[in-house]
């Protein structure tokens, strides 16, 4: 009689953990992030040597779950960074970068929940500072995103984020003066980061 409730016991015990680790992963509609991540430019200029350095941000993003593995995530962040040519500080730029991409989610019902995506990143360069007020940039870019990240479940609510993405971004330098063109700018960052996420 003690080995048959022992082994109802482990039975309700290992359906009570299977059923938690479902609701877990059940992550319903929609999702939010906050993270912290390090863009990373990979920049390189057609003339002038420009490099654009490296910053930390919070980064926001909502997910919305088309179907059970399938979702959309608009990324949303902003930032300042210092601009050099030659090694030699010019100014500064900031950029609002929104990202819409479409993710696929490996594992979407268990606790460790890899997933990739794919999509569209549009640009706004705005508070551009750069030689003194002689030198700007094009106001937009559009360009390509990738990324790959992981969401682990911490209980039913919520989870922790691991997020590592690819934007291609580019613009043209031009002389306020002229508005000619003097050189061809690409950014292109690495952003990775980590974060808190909330079923909603």
């Amino acid at each position: 009689m003690v080995r048959k409730w022992k082994a109802v016991l482990g039975c309700a015990a290992g359906a009570m953990l299977v059923s938690t680790i479902t609701v877990q992963a059940a992550q319903g509609d929609w999702l939010a992030r906050a993270r912290v991540v390090n863009i990373s430019p990979d920049a390189s200029s057609s003339a002038l040597n420009i490099d654009i350095n490296s910053k930390i941000t919070p980064e926001l993003d909502f997910s919305y779950f088309i179907t059970r593995n399938f979702a959309l995530e608009l990324i949303l962040a902003t930032r300042k960074h210092e601009v050099t040519a030659g090694g030699a500080p010019v100014g500064s730029v900031k950029h609002l970068p929104p990202t819409l991409t479409l993710q696929y989610h490996f594992l979407p019902d268990q606790q460790f929940r890899p997933y990739l995506g794919a999509g569209i990143n549009y640009t706004r360069f705005y508070d551009v500072n750069l030689g003194g007020g002689t030198l700007t940039l094009d106001r937009s870019s559009w360009g390509a995103a990738i990324q790959a990240g992981v969401d682990i479940a911490i209980d039913k609510r919520f989870f922790i984020n691991l997020d590592i993405k690819k934007v291609w971004m580019d613009t043209d330098v031009k002389v306020v003066a002229t508005g000619a063109t003097a050189a061809h700018l690409r950014i292109d960052p690495l952003i990775y980061g980590i974060g808190i996420g909330m079923k909603f």
